[in-house]
């Protein structure tokens, strides 16, 4: 064990080394160690993979507790501090030169360091809402880029919690931690088990839910964001919100667009939201 840090440092010279397996394959379609459900149906191990300093970092910091990590020299000097935590005692970083790295990931990581957590128990709407005055929920959006910028928007602008409502992709996906910067491991978030029943539970939580559409005849988005708390619901691009996830909604609100343009990037269009709530 380094004197400066907590974690015990171990060498990886050989990239079969089976006590790496954990970081193996990141790219791989049908062995990525992120993924809960592998094709046909097979369980996966459903890790949670953090990439980089900064996404390590908030990763430490979060209640997913990693159980490992790996890097190169250079990044476990950057990490040091962090690495001093009590929570962190005794995990093992595995160091590794950045071609024996590369073998077992499967590419050149230019971040050069990765942490890996298991998942822990399910926060639960009510978890995530109790002590909330803004969330955003999400209705069918399953691209994980779009996700994660969600989160690090969420993070940036006074969002309290992520609501997810059928059709999402799963926010613990390693490109979606990578995207939003690893603030999915800290903006609280929870699955909705009953979909769109449990927007009415937010309403009866006193939340103004305000369905985010370009239709020419909602409200301007800021007419809408003014009540104590407010939920803010978007849907994929393309199809947008459902007429059903959208009814059970109290207000429907656009963003004021130029000629010629009728809608923005999911993430985009959330981010500005959350803004012109905060403005307010």
């Amino acid at each position: 064990m380094d004197g400066r840090m907590s974690v015990d440092v171990i060498d990886i010279v050989d990239p079969d080394d089976p006590r790496v397996d954990d970081f193996r394959d990141l790219n791989s379609v049908d062995r990525r160690p992120d993924l809960p459900v592998l094709p046909g149906g097979r369980p996966g191990r459903g890790l949670v993979v953090a990439e980089g300093v900064l996404v390590v970092q908030r990763m430490i910091a979060s209640r997913f507790t990693p159980h490992a990590f790996l890097g190169v020299d250079k990044r476990l000097d950057e990490l040091a501090d962090d690495l001093a935590q009590p929570t962190i005692e005794g995990l093992p970083f595995y160091r590794a030169t950045a071609e024996v790295m590369a073998e077992i990931v499967g590419f050149h990581l230019n971040r050069g360091v990765l942490g890996v957590a298991r998942r822990p128990e399910r926060l639960t709407v009510d978890d995530v809402v109790a002590q909330a005055r803004t969330v955003v929920v999400l209705e069918g959006v399953n691209d994980h880029e779009n996700i994660g910028s969600i989160f690090r928007n969420a993070a940036g602008l006074a969002v309290d919690a992520v609501v997810f409502g059928r059709g999402c992709a799963d926010p613990l996906y390693r490109r979606a931690v990578r995207v939003s910067m690893g603030h999915a491991l800290l903006v609280p978030f929870a699955a909705a088990e009953n979909w769109p029943g449990d927007l009415h539970d937010l309403r009866d939580r006193g939340f103004t839910v305000v369905s985010l559409t370009p239709d020419a005849d909602a409200v301007p988005l800021a007419d809408a964001v003014g009540a104590d708390r407010v939920a803010f619901m978007v849907g994929a691009e393309g199809p947008g919100l459902s007429e059903t996830a959208m009814r059970a909604g109290d207000v429907r609100a656009r963003i004021p667009m130029a000629r010629g343009t009728d809608s923005l990037n999911v993430a985009t269009a959330a981010a500005i939201s959350f803004y012109a709530r905060v403005a307010r």
